[in-house]
């Protein structure tokens, strides 16, 4: 705000909401996050009515899919853990939640597995993962994780855990494969939310875009290094292939 600035992006709806509670004149775009109404960032999506506007990535509706594809992948997969970042208070909660809900249909055992910031105890956590008797792990869409991801994929890797994620990068690190919207082309919608605004839009009359373009990314080279064969028709659908 010091620096006057004439629009402000945010990656996620967690900076978003700090943006947001600094600032109620300067525009904000979101790329992308949960959904804008239920962070308090939006009246409607449709009319967001306030200074923040731009995409959501849908990230709780992907949960379901992502258990069907690791259910695919892993056809005998029992019990599945989520890795958390407790710091999304409410968000956690909500997260945790639709997911039980969603594994249950599925036939599938669920669990979570809680870690706090800034200097979570990786450890400890993947210790009482492998307690749990859990064979699976999706990885919880939650920024506060991102400084951690090399370090998440090699102890998955090292306790020959499949790991789901919710973005490509993840995968490109190691993970076994990720479901979820294509990060480049909500950061092209972005960009054309900041031209809108840069020429007079204003961002409470701009409607905030859904995700409309999804990706999966498989990593080969993981899935050998744990000892596990992709089926044919998951491999098909893959976007991307890392080999």
């Amino acid at each position: 705000m010091r620096l006057k600035v004439d629009v402000i992006v945010a990656s996620d709806s967690f900076p978003a909401s700090a943006a947001s509670k600094a600032t109620k004149t300067i525009p904000i775009v979101v790329i992308g996050g949960r959904d804008a109404v239920e962070a308090g960032l939006a009246a409607t999506l449709a009319r967001p009515g306030g200074n923040v506007t731009g995409l959501t990535n849908l990230a709780p509706e992907l949960l379901g899919k992502r258990l069907e594809l690791l259910k695919e992948t892993v056809p005998r997969l029992s019990r599945v853990t989520v890795l958390i970042e407790t710091s999304g208070g409410g968000r956690t909660a909500a997260l945790a939640k639709d997911m039980v809900r969603q594994a249950r249909s599925l036939g599938i055992q669920f669990g979570t597995e809680e870690v706090r910031g800034p200097n979570p105890d990786f450890n400890q956590a993947f210790q009482r993962i492998a307690r749990s008797g859990t064979e699976a792990i999706i990885i919880g869409p939650m920024p506060p994780l991102f400084p951690h991801m090399k370090r998440i994929v090699d102890l998955s890797a090292k306790h020959h855990y499949p790991t789901m994620a919710a973005g490509g990068g993840w995968v490109d690190a190691g993970a076994l494969m990720s479901y979820g919207a294509n990060t480049d082309h909500l950061s092209r919608r972005a960009a054309t939310y900041v031209d809108h605004i840069l020429k007079g839009a204003r961002p409470a009359e701009l409607p905030v875009e859904q995700a409309a373009k999804f990706e999966l990314v498989i990593n080969l080279k993981t899935a050998k290094q744990i000892g596990l064969t992709i089926p044919p028709n998951v491999l098909a659908r893959a976007d991307r292939v890392i080999k």
